[in-house]
C-alpha cells in the first residue's frame, strides 16, 4: 500500500512538472516564434503524455526518468528557437553529414551494449545511456536536405538507364552515393537494421518530394528488398525475426513468445480495453519499449489504438502542410524529410507488432520508454516550429 501511495505521488508530480514545462515551452514558443504552427506541439505533447502514462503504468520505477527526459527534450526543443535560420543548416551540409558517420563510426567502435539485446548501440556515460542513432537520423536527414535541394533540377536529366529508370550522371550522385552507402554500410555492421530501414525509406520519400519521379522509388524498394534478403542470409538475429514473423505461432514459446503475446494482447482488447491497469501486457518482453502499442491495445481497446494512430495522422498531415508552405527548397525538403522519419517509424513498428512485416527493433516516437528517442523527437518538432514560422513570415 505503501509503495502504490509512492508511486501514485511520483505520478501527480510528475504530470504537474510535464503541465508547466508544457505551459512554459508553448509561451516561449509563442514569443519566440509567434508565427510557428503549435499543434505540432501540441500532439507531440499528447502523444508524450500517453508515453509518460504507459510506461508509469508497465515500469513505475521507469516514470520518473522518462518524464526527466520528456522535460529535457522540451528545453531542446525551445533551443532550436535560437539558431539564426533555417537556411544556416542548409549552408553546413556536409557537416551534418560528416558527424552522421562520424557518430555511427564511434558508436561501432566505442558502443555498449546495456540492455543485453546483442547489439552494441550505446554510449553509456555514467548511470546514463544515450542511443546516438536518434541524433544520427537529424543529422542524415539535414544533409539530404541539403543536398537533394542543390542538385535538385540534376536528378530530373537524363544519364544512365537501367531499365525504364533515367539515373541523373554518376558525377552528381557520387556525393550522397557515398554519403547514404557509408551509414547503411555502417548501421550494416552494427547489425542495426531496423534504423538501416528506416533511413532507407526516408531517403526514398526525400528523393521523391525533390524528383518527382516515382521510378527512383520503384528501384529504391527493389534494392531494399535485395538489400533484405541479403541480411536474412547473413545475419543470424535478422533470420531469426523473418522465422518468427513467417510462423510465430509454431515457435510461440521461444523465438515467437513476443510477437504471439503482442496479438494476444490486442485480441483481448477487444474495442474498449481491459481498462488502464487491468491488463496483463508485461508477459510481452520489452513491452514499454518495442511493444508500447500492444499494451495499449490491450489496455485501451482498439479505440485506444485508434486514436493513437490518429494523433499521428494529424502529426504527419501538419508537418507536410509546414512542408508545402515552405517558401524554400530546403526547408520544403527538410520538412518533409522529418515528417517522413515519425511517419515512417511509427508505421514501421505498427507493422511489425501486428505481424504485417518481421519485427525491427525501432520504437514508437513520443510513446515508447527512451531518452534519447524522445530528447530527439521534440529537437525534430523544434525544426518544424521554426520551418512553420519562417514561411508564414515570409
Amino acid at each position: 500500500m505503501v509503495r502504490r501511495q509512492v508511486v501514485e505521488w511520483q505520478t501527480l508530480t510528475g504530470a504537474g512538472l510535464f503541465a508547466v514545462a508544457l505551459v512554459a515551452a508553448a509561451l516561449w514558443v509563442r514569443w519566440r516564434l509567434p508565427l510557428a504552427d503549435l499543434s505540432v506541439l501540441a500532439i507531440a505533447a499528447t502523444l508524450a503524455a500517453v508515453g509518460q502514462i504507459m510506461t508509469s503504468r508497465l515500469e513505475a520505477s521507469l516514470g520518473p526518468r522518462q518524464g526527466t527526459w520528456v522535460l529535457i527534450g522540451l528545453g531542446a526543443m525551445t533551443l532550436v528557437g535560437w539558431l539564426p535560420s533555417i537556411e544556416w543548416l542548409r549552408r553546413y551540409r556536409y557537416t551534418w553529414g560528416t558527424l552522421a558517420i562520424l557518430l555511427q563510426v564511434l558508436t561501432l567502435v566505442f558502443g555498449r551494449d546495456p540492455n543485453g539485446s546483442g547489439a552494441a548501440l550505446w554510449f553509456v556515460l555514467g548511470p546514463v545511456s544515450v542511443q546516438p542513432m536518434e541524433i544520427v537520423k537529424l543529422l542524415l536527414v539535414m544533409f539530404l536536405a541539403g543536398y537533394l535541394e542543390e542538385y535538385r533540377e540534376l536528378l530530373t536529366m537524363a544519364g544512365r538507364r537501367i531499365g525504364r529508370v533515367h539515373l541523373p550522371p554518376l558525377p552528381y550522385l557520387a556525393p550522397i552515393l557515398v554519403m547514404v552507402g557509408a551509414a547503411l554500410l555502417l548501421f550494416w555492421l552494427q547489425k542495426d537494421l531496423g534504423p538501416a530501414l528506416l533511413f532507407s525509406t526516408v531517403l526514398l520519400a526525400m528523393l521523391y518530394v525533390a524528383s518527382g519521379r516515382a521510378s527512383y522509388v520503384v528501384l529504391g524498394l527493389g534494392l531494399l528488398i535485395l538489400g533484405g534478403a541479403l541480411a536474412d542470409r547473413v545475419f543470424s538475429h535478422v533470420h531469426t525475426r523473418v522465422i518468427s514473423w513467417l510462423d510465430p505461432w509454431s515457435n510461440r514459446e521461444t523465438i515467437g513468445y513476443q510477437l504471439v503475446q503482442a496479438l494476444y494482447a490486442f485480441a483481448s482488447g477487444g474495442v474498449f480495453g481491459a481498462g488502464l491497469d487491468m491488463g496483463s501486457p508485461r508477459y510481452i518482453p520489452a513491452v514499454h519499449t518495442d511493444f508500447v502499442i500492444a499494451a495499449i491495445g490491450e489496455e485501451l481497446g482498439l479505440a485506444g489504438t485508434l486514436a493513437v494512430i490518429g494523433l499521428f495522422v494529424l502529426l504527419v498531415q501538419r508537418g507536410f502542410v509546414i512542408a508545402l508552405n515552405a517558401r524554400s527548397g530546403f526547408s520544403a525538403l527538410l520538412a518533409s524529410g522529418l515528417t517522413s522519419v515519425l511517419g515512417l517509424q511509427a508505421i514501421i513498428i505498427l507493422a511489425g507488432t501486428l505481424e504485417l512485416i518481421p519485427l525491427t527493433g525501432i520504437t514508437l516516437p513520443f510513446v515508447s520508454y527512451g531518452g534519447s528517442s524522445v530528447v530527439a523527437n521534440f529537437v525534430l518538432i523544434g525544426l518544424l516550429l521554426r520551418i512553420s514560422h519562417e514561411h508564414a513570415n515570409a
